[in-house]
């Protein structure tokens, strides 16, 4: 349904995109998982034919988004990351305008829309300004849908919202996976990775891995240690200049730690805080998650770019 291929954008110095390729499936949930400034909104902007390339190209559904960009846009429902609906009309008026601008009517979808919009339309009358968070995102979600697209790309539609919408919503998008629509979403949240068919990790504008999200945590092959300690900050830093640290972040209330070599024994560990005066730490194994492996990889990509700094320096 989406074919990307070897697509690059830049906004003078700065470089968003940078040689990215990747395909998505019809029917596909798929996930882009990226920090702010990744270069997810600059994709998704080219995708929706708002934005040119620099080089590279895209299609959906066969189409090319700088020469069918007309035609695509019929095709597509798009959430950007920031609310952008008519804040001084209701929600009723958002979405008949919505429904009008592409011919149709909000009875004439309303099959569609159902399950999203039935949350908000007892306060169909409110002025879509004055609505929360959790409502203003299924509001633009319905907009989004009203004219039946193919394919629905969301950028960061759960950025801002509570834990509880944020729940909502990602129930929203499996029911129109369901449907059949594709979908393509992006999130800094690493733990919504886990409810897409496949993800892609993104960092400076570079894909660093595409895969399901459990094989991808199954592509970390190192041990992995949580500590847990009273003076995790001090412990932080000792970490950063031991010899056998591969890499050390703090996870809210621990660290993860991963050693250069595979240390199955935490003694060696335990043994070295001690001797710098930390005695009172919890030691353990874990498995990894998303955030360990996006972590890794984004460290991996620093060392090789630092690596290239010097070769081209000297």
């Amino acid at each position: 349904m989406i074919q990307v291929n070897q697509l690059s954008k830049s906004y003078g110095n700065l470089t968003a995109l940078s040689n990215i390729s990747f395909h998505i499936d019809k029917g596909e949930l798929f996930g882009l998982i990226g920090s702010d400034g990744a270069g997810k909104s600059t994709l998704f902007r080219i995708l929706c034919t708002l934005l040119l390339p620099d080089k590279g190209s895209a299609t959906i559904n066969g189409l090319d988004v700088v020469r069918d960009y007309q035609k695509i846009r019929t095709m597509i429902g798009y959430m950007p990351g920031k609310f952008s609906l008519y804040t001084d009309l209701t929600i009723e008026e958002n979405l008949e305008f919505f429904a009008t601008v592409f011919g149709t009517t909000i009875e004439a979808n309303y099959n569609l829309i159902r399950d999203v919009y039935v949350q908000i339309e007892p306060y169909k009358k409110r002025l879509a300004g004055k609505l929360s968070g959790g409502m203003k995102q299924k509001l633009a979600l319905s907009c989004a849908l009203i004219h039946q697209p193919e394919v629905l790309i969301l950028d960061e539609p759960t950025t801002g919202v509570d834990a509880v919408s944020r729940y909502e919503f990602w129930q929203l998008l499996k029911g129109l996976k369901e449907k059949g629509i594709t979908i393509i979403v992006s999130t800094p949240y690493m733990d919504e990775a886990d409810l897409c068919d496949r993800i892609a990790l993104i960092q400076k504008g570079k894909i660093m891995k595409i895969d399901t999200p459990k094989e991808i945590v199954r592509s970390f092959k190192k041990p992995l240690y949580s500590i847990r300690s009273n003076s995790l900050y001090q412990i932080l830093k000792e970490l950063r200049d031991f010899e056998l640290t591969e890499t050390v972040f703090p996870f809210g209330q621990e660290l993860h730690f991963t050693p250069k070599h595979d240390i199955t024994d935490t003694g060696i560990i335990k043994k070295h805080l001690e001797e710098k005066g930390f005695g009172e730490t919890m030691i353990k194994s874990i498995e990894p998650g998303i955030e360990d492996i996006f972590m890794s990889l984004m460290t991996k990509e620093m060392s090789e770019e630092k690596q290239t700094e010097t070769y081209n320096k000297y």
